[in-house]
């Protein structure tokens, strides 16, 4: 079991390089222009005071806005949201109640509160504590004879860590006893996950089976240890719920299904983009409860995959469902549990527009979180990408500046700068795909096995100029699936058979562009995993992070794969059904066929099936 952690200070972290190019994308791109594309979140909205949408997009936005801003240090962004979160602060009425008047769920405002902790934390502004205050005491009195229904029954948790946030300042019984009955009248999500899980694709409507909502309900055992402690119980839930959805909803990448329900286990089942960013902030959050390094891999894998890949390389679109193995995105009847036909084109708001609203907070919220603050005032990481931490430690200022290129390169470099030389832990997490870390400090090679946590600890005087480099070697890992198909890895990058592809717009575009992706060369190749010595052995050549880093003209990592046409394996339903049973024997060429990230592909093929390919004399092809 590993320790219980709290969040840096929403702006100590500076993100750099890459990550920075990312997030500047985005405030360029959907989050930057929102307002003037969207009427849902122009000046007519609810939640600033108009006659507008008046429910969960305003706060969603805002969930994703304030972060970036903050992150950015970028002027307009904070004034956009000043306009919001002042309309907000000046709507409570004298009973505690805020928000727009014409509706009065709970759910909107839990996601307001988030809104209202991330600019207090920011900003230090003191109207919202005792904001909050009279708002959970409105609820103390309210919630028993109006409980929670509907999206709020299932997401009741986001309410509870405010009210456990304002506990943490104040130190009022009251908040714990909020939290609890919150979490009475919220679904018991870890029964439901391991106990009683759909096991195929869900066929009707049940809150329980909608993969935002599991996204969210999987915090409830990390709430549940900030209530009551008894971690590693709770922990070992968190593990079952994992492993249950993974065994019947896990896709080749690591996350499960939703497009918008669960649904199975094949490669052109969708992921919600609500789904991916609400997965990765549910583990930051128990990475926080857990301190466990595991929830840190699961974070990289998320963010740096399915999270790049929601948007156009520019951020300009996104999907509403996305697929692990994605051969168009046009209009088109797919197999999706629920859903229209134009739910993968990359748009303003193909089929809801709560994508649309929730994307924001995915790049920020993940940035905002690289580093964590342990008890004993040491840090730890969650994640690895290039950015500054400017903290304060024992008295003393603190700058670690990560230099790094990862995940598209293995070695992350931490130059430390302090006002005065102060002892704390610096906990580094080695990701349980990597067997042979590499740790200097100053120069010295240092034990680098991790602890049952996951993390290496580096208790030390720490002065100006000291440096850290760890080096994570990134072998080809492959990942085994039904029929024999393989997924591949190369540390926390999924990497996919790249399809070409053609940008298509569509008529009578809105927002910022509204395309259709179609290939550009054929899709259906298998990995001739034999060759070169086995796929563990193919090359792997690194290059320059491009401008836009999850762009497919060129890709920061490129394996040198190679495969062969399997010609039976065809479309149906505009996607790639399920791969024929591998090996398949062909008399198909093999070719050089590269992997590339997931992210730097929008058509890909990521679960592939293997060929043994044959001359005509029927000897085995090398």
């Amino acid at each position: 079991m590993g320790m219980r952690y709290d969040p840096v200070r929403l702006g100590e972290i500076r993100p750099a390089g890459w990550l920075r190019r990312q997030l500047e994308l985005q405030a360029a791109g959907l989050t930057g222009q929102a307002e003037e594309i969207w009427p849902d979140l122009g000046p007519d909205s609810g939640w600033l005071g108009g006659p507008g949408e008046n429910w969960e997009r305003g706060p969603y936005y805002l969930d994703g806005l304030v972060p970036l801003a903050h992150l950015l240090g970028d002027e307009g962004l904070l004034r956009k949201a000043k306009a919001w979160i002042e309309w907000m602060l000046g709507s409570q009425r004298e009973d505690g109640q805020f928000g727009p008047e014409g509706n009065d769920d709970w759910w909107p405002r839990m996601v307001a509160l988030k809104v209202l902790i991330q600019h207090a934390e920011a900003t230090g502004d003191d109207r919202v504590a005792p904001f909050l205050a009279r708002y959970f005491a409105y609820q103390l009195e309210h919630l028993p004879a109006r409980p929670l229904r509907d999206w709020g029954q299932v997401r009741a948790t986001e309410n509870v860590l405010a009210a456990l946030w304002l506990h943490r300042r104040d130190g009022d019984a009251r908040w714990l006893r909020l939290g609890e009955l919150l979490m009475e009248q919220n679904a018991d999500w870890p029964r439901y996950l391991t106990e009683d899980l759909i096991t195929g694709r869900a066929t009707v409507f049940d809150h329980l089976t909608h993969g935002p909502n599991v996204a969210m309900g999987l915090k409830v055992p990390a709430v549940r240890a900030l209530l009551h402690g008894d971690d590693d119980s709770q922990l070992a839930d968190l593990r079952a719920c994992l492993t249950s959805l993974d065994r019947w909803h896990g896709q080749v990448h690591g996350m499960f299904s939703g497009d918008e329900w669960l649904a199975g286990r094949e490669a052109y089942q969708g992921i919600e983009t609500c789904q991916v960013v609400e997965y990765l902030y549910t583990l930051e959050q128990s990475a926080l409860a857990f301190g466990a390094g595991e929830l840190g891999d699961l974070g990289e894998l998320v963010a740096f995959n399915q999270l790049a890949a929601a948007c156009d390389p520019h951020m300009k679109a996104h999907q509403y469902h996305q697929q692990a193995t994605q051969i168009a995105a046009t209009v088109d009847e797919r197999r999706w549990s629920h859903s229209s036909d134009d739910a993968n084109i990359f748009g303003l708001e193909p089929h809801y527009g709560c994508c649309m609203a929730n994307l924001h907070q995915g790049w920020p919220k993940f940035a905002a979180s690289l580093w964590m603050r342990s008890a004993d005032d040491g840090l730890a990481v969650f994640a690895y990408a290039p950015n500054t931490l400017h903290t304060r430690i024992a008295g003393s200022d603190v700058t670690i500046e990560e230099e790094t290129e990862y995940p598209f390169e293995e070695t992350i470099r931490l130059n430390l700068t302090v006002s005065s030389p102060v002892d704390f832990a610096l906990r580094l997490r080695i990701p349980g795909w990597c067997t042979e870390p590499e740790l200097r400090v100053n120069g010295e090679s240092v034990p680098a096995a991790p602890g049952p946590d996951g993390y290496v600890v580096l208790d030390r005087t720490w002065t100006t100029g000291d440096a850290v480099e760890l080096r994570l070697p990134m072998a080809i890992r492959r990942v085994k699936r039904e029929r024999g198909a393989l997924g591949v890895r190369l540390g926390p990058l999924v990497m996919v058979m790249p399809i070409a592809e053609s940008w298509r717009p569509l008529p009578e575009q809105r927002g910022l562009g509204e395309w259709e992706v179609l290939p550009l060369s054929s899709w259906n190749y298998a990995l001739h995993a034999r060759a070169r010595g086995g796929l563990e052995q193919w090359p792997v050549e690194r290059r320059a992070v491009p401008d836009a880093p999850f762009s497919p003209g060129r890709p920061p990592v490129v394996i040198r794969g190679r495969g062969a046409r399997v010609m039976e394996w065809q479309a149906q339903h505009g996607s790639a059904p399920e791969p024929p049973d591998s090996p398949v024997v062909t008399g198909s060429p093999v070719v050089d066929r590269p992997l590339v990230p997931y992210g730097s592909a929008r058509l890909r093929v990521a679960e592939m099936p293997t060929v043994i390919s044959v001359e005509a004399d029927g000897r085995e092809v090398d």
